[in-house]
């Protein structure tokens, strides 16, 4: 019996001992890091009403250089679908019914100027996002900003295209 128990000790000992070099999963689950922005459709990234102009405002983010690849493209067309579905197919609406009748207005906030090629692909979109009836803004954030305390770097304040 003794042997039995000693085998055993041994083996919280070591157990815990590995525990404590590793990291316990019951004690310090690891986090995992979700993409943010257009890289994670699945997700809105600032949904707010906009007490000045009376409309539901949808923010997406892109912190990333854009880089002309297909990948950012289809990433930020997803991005784009899941906001349009969220106001169209009801979903906005049966979550908060106070929104109901008030217009949209999607915002790409980038901290840097998209390329030619994306520029193009927010055209298309912000032409079919008008036919529903939801504004589209593209808004570029001034690098640097004013100083310390100003936060336009982190508030966009350049804007690439603005829909009517």
């Amino acid at each position: 019996m003794s042997n039995l128990s000693g085998a055993v000790l041994a083996e919280v000992r070591l157990k815990l001992n590995v525990d404590e070099k590793m990291g316990s999963l019951d004690h310090e689950p690891q986090k995992e890091v979700l993409p943010s922005g257009i890289a994670n459709p699945g997700v809105i990234d600032l949904f707010a009403l906009d007490q000045r102009t009376g409309e539901v405002l949808l923010v997406m983010h892109e912190s990333r250089s854009w880089d002309d690849s297909d990948e950012r493209l289809h990433q930020l067309q997803e991005k784009f679908n899941a906001y349009v579905s969220f106001v169209l197919d009801g979903e906005m609406v049966g979550a908060h019914p106070e929104l109901g009748g008030k217009k949209a207005r999607i915002e790409l906030r980038c901290k840097h100027m998209p390329g030619e090629r994306e520029l193009g692909f927010l055209e298309l979109i912000h032409n079919q996002l008008a036919l529903q009836e939801i504004k589209l803004e593209v808004i570029v954030a001034h690098n640097g900003g004013c100083g310390a305390d100003c936060g336009c770097s982190e508030v966009a304040d350049g804007r690439a295209s603005e829909a009517q």
